[in-house]
């Protein structure tokens, strides 16, 4: 009789961990949480393996995400900036998890709207929550206590603050121009407005115009300090150094902020917003890369699960600053909330934040906004000609 070779000896293992390659775009404290997240998944079951890997900003990653494809290559779970997650799934390139979700509705109501719904593109489901934030208004509080102001609630008090503040050694605003132009994005819809209607791009609209007019003119008032992302380094010294006192940003900044010290009391605002305005959400979301094995997609939901457990949310938070996405992490974060009150305004401002264009397009649309407001404020362009230029370029694009 024939004797059988046991499977270890072939190579084999009915208990074969699957590995689960994870590239990811957060450094510092957050990239530090998900190495242990990853660590503590892997040591609790021995059916999967993640394996996180940091691979640069979100640019950065996005850059060699499509260099990988190309070959073959790439990651099983995916973090996804919100503006190149729609390109991802109409370039066939994320997978349908629909037939491995099975979440009970307690689960999906405890999720914020916002961040949960954004994952759905045509009915289907490609997308999962992870990092969710908001824009908000940083501030130096003991420059505004001294001149006996508020933070700003709409943008003509923004535009009267920012001339108030503003020295000979300081400007009263500064304005990154981020290469997926998010940062103006909020200025557009805390007006009411949109980037995109109908399906195509919408950079001249009445709200992008009232938006870039009013950063004219406070460029023309010396109260504006306009730095492209490249320069974002700068912007922040100039801010930390009471050279800008105010500038607009990710909450997910404050962390990375926290490294500098600050010779001034750190106020956060919410977005100056007109009546009916909205916030643009920001971050990522995971997704699975098509080519992977079942297993492969099953663990990855696995760990996606493990991330969502209310005590891992609230510590995510408390690493990263990001918008807590499950409702019953709440109770959890009070005492951070606690500590520092405005930790909050971000989460805040999910009672009217909007989710990001779900157009493939979008991404590509963004970027040459980006080159136009920073032409238009650095090279004194006309607003309506600036945007007006962004909206051909944009449009011959298919």
């Amino acid at each position: 009789m024939r004797k059988l070779l046991p499977l270890a000896l072939l190579g084999l293992s009915a208990f074969a961990q699957v590995d689960v390659p994870f590239w990811h775009a957060m450094d510092g404290p957050a990239g530090r949480l998900i190495a242990a997240f990853a660590q503590e998944f892997n040591g609790r079951q021995g059916q999967y393996r993640v394996l996180p890997q940091y691979v640069g900003n979100y640019r950065d990653a996005e850059t060699k995400l499509v260099a990988a494809l190309r070959t073959g290559g790439g990651p099983v779970l995916f973090q996804a900036e919100l503006s190149f997650f729609p390109r991802l799934v109409a370039e066939g390139k994320a997978v349908a998890l629909d037939p491995y979700l099975a979440l009970d509705r307690a689960f999906v109501e405890d999720l914020f709207e916002p961040a949960w719904n954004y994952g759905v593109v045509e009915g289907r489901r490609f997308g999962l929550p992870f990092n969710t934030s908001t824009p908000v208004l940083f501030y130096n509080l003991d420059a505004f206590r001294a001149k006996g102001l508020k933070a700003p609630r709409n943008w003509k008090e923004f535009e009267e603050m920012a001339r108030a503040l503003t020295t000979r050694q300081a400007k009263g605003f500064i304005f990154v121009t981020d290469p997926q132009a998010w940062l103006f994005e909020a200025m557009v819809t805390s007006r009411g407005g949109n980037l995109v209607k109908d399906g195509r791009p919408n950079f001249t609209s009445k709200e992008a115009l009232d938006a870039l007019e009013t950063l004219h003119r406070l460029n023309r008032a010396g109260a504006l300090s306009a730095r492209s992302l490249a320069e974002a380094t700068f912007a922040q010294l100039d801010f930390v150094r009471t050279k800008g006192m105010m500038v607009m940003a990710s909450i997910a900044n404050w962390p990375a902020a926290e490294n500098f010290s600050f010779a001034f009391t750190l106020g956060v605002a919410p977005v100056p917003r007109e009546e009916g305005g909205k916030v643009p959400m920001g971050g990522a979301q995971l997704v699975v890369l098509q080519g992977s094995k079942e297993a492969q997609i099953r663990g990855a939901l696995e760990f996606w699960k493990y991330l969502m457990e209310p005590r891992n949310v609230a510590r995510w938070v408390e690493a990263s600053y990001y918008v807590p996405v499950r409702k019953s992490a709440l109770p959890l974060l009070e005492g951070f909330y606690r500590e520092n009150p405005f930790r909050k305004v971000a989460f805040e401002q999910i009672a009217y934040a909007q989710e990001r264009p779900r157009v493939p397009q979008f991404s590509t649309w963004a970027g040459l906004l980006a080159e136009a407001l920073e032409k238009s404020l650095k090279g004194n362009i006309p607003p309506q000609k600036a945007l007006e230029e962004a909206q051909r370029k944009a449009e011959a694009i298919r």
